[in-house]
């Protein structure tokens, strides 16, 4: 017994020295490690440049704030150069649909659709108005909207002063005097001053007897927009009683947004289509722009003049308004406009650096028109954007540029001992 508790006493304390050898030896080796890879670690880890992940095209050679957004500015080491990119691999990348354009140069033409409500064309309009005292014998017109042709009887009148016109006009034919011409002529334009018409005079001296009743006709084609005179009536010198507005041209009072103003010109030429009129296209111009915002919807109004020659247009319609213009003759860079993102205050794109690796570039847009948006600066010609899947991209970019930030700025358990 007492041989084989001796043996377990030296076995003992042999794992025991073992033990202490092994742990100073690694200790050593540790030591040795840390003082011959530590110079090495801090060279590797010198930052190239600093920037801001979102907008990686900005290089800073200092540390500081970031001047495009509330963050501070990241590092970007010579092991890590690929900053906020965004690496796929093909296979995923064919799952999410991720697909790329060309970045190319080429004309934009300057086009825009708006809205428009078909008005009557206030400048294609006919007042009669009474000149003199009288009464209304008899209306043709019942109502307002009723149409009516040029030449078409509106009402029969009798005026007091028209007959003694008439009948003056009879005297003087009658007369024999040299002069007789000259005093016929007088008594027309006494006539003509007592407010008769060209056409009431002529039917009076056709029929050559004093006509106490007389019609009042139409002076153009359109419809009735007012009406005041009834059977019956007296009739008051300056008192108005018809209104006609034509119908062979119709007004389009398109409304568009204030910040298209300088892209509407008047003269510029516009297709208008109703969906009364399908598959009709309507040829225009912009007759005028209206001097006013409504501040509602802030928009302005564009007035265009559109051919009524069937009276097909009528007003209240709505009207879709394509506004065209000349093709500019200078080239600018254009990108599609689905591979944009606009984040409110920034226009973003993901450019290809390489297969499966994209990184979000800042780009400052211009006009947009046709599904293509002009790129003033942040892009050249013969890149790649993502125009399908850009937002995923997107959104793993700045979850990378985030995870970036958080482990360059916040020190691990072992760093904060060691700084202790």
């Amino acid at each position: 017994m007492k041989s084989k508790s001796i043996i377990l006493i030296l076995i003992a304390i042999l794992v025991f020295a073992g033990y202490e050898l092994y742990r100073l030896g690694l200790s050593q080796g540790t030591e040795s490690v840390k003082t011959s890879v530590a110079p090495k670690v801090a060279a590797e880890r010198k930052p190239l440049y600093w920037h801001d992940p979102m907008s990686p095209g900005q290089r800073f050679d200092k540390p500081g704030k970031s001047p495009f957004m509330d963050m501070e500015l990241v590092p970007v080491y010579a092991d890590k150069k690929a900053g906020s990119g965004v690496s796929i691999d093909p296979r995923i990348e064919q799952n999410l649909g991720i697909r790329t354009v060309a970045v190319m140069k080429g004309k934009l033409e300057s086009s825009l659709t708006a809205v428009g409500t078909i008005a009557f064309n206030e400048r294609d309009v006919a007042l009669l108005q009474s000149r003199n005292s009288g009464y209304v014998d008899h209306v043709y017109v019942r109502a307002t909207l009723d149409p009516v042709n040029k030449g078409q009887k509106l009402a029969d009148v009798y005026v007091p002063d028209w007959v003694a016109a008439q009948e003056e006009y009879l005297t003087v034919k009658s007369m024999k005097a040299s002069n007789l011409d000259g005093m016929l002529d007088g008594a027309v334009q006494r006539m003509r001053l007592s407010g008769m018409s060209d056409l009431q005079i002529d039917q009076f001296i056709a029929g050559g007897k004093v006509q106490s009743r007389m019609a009042i006709t139409s002076p153009i084609n359109g419809v009735i927009t007012e009406l005041t005179l009834r059977e019956g009536m007296t009739l008051v010198a300056g008192a108005p009683l018809f209104k006609i507005n034509g119908l062979g041209s119709v007004w389009a009072n398109a409304q568009v947004p204030e910040s298209l103003a300088t892209r509407v010109r008047p003269g510029d030429a516009v297709e208008a289509s109703v969906t009364a009129l399908t598959g009709v296209i309507l040829k225009g111009r912009v007759n005028a722009i209206l001097p006013e915002i409504n501040p509602a919807t802030r928009t302005f109004t564009a007035r265009v003049e559109l051919n009524n020659p069937h009276g097909a247009l009528l007003p209240g319609m709505f009207a879709s308004i394509h506004f065209l213009s000349a093709k500019s003759n200078r080239e600018v860079v254009l990108v599609p406009s689905e591979a944009v993102i606009q984040t409110g205050t920034r226009s973003v794109v993901m450019v290809e650096q390489s297969a499966g690796n994209y990184a979000p570039v800042d780009i400052k847009t211009g006009r947009e028109s046709n599904d293509q948006t002009e790129v003033l600066s942040g892009l050249d010609s013969g890149q790649k954007v993502v125009v399908s899947g850009q937002f995923l991209i997107d959104s793993e970019a700045s979850l990378k540029g985030t995870a970036l930030r958080m482990s360059d700025t916040v020190p691990d358990a072992k760093n904060q001992g060691e700084m202790k």
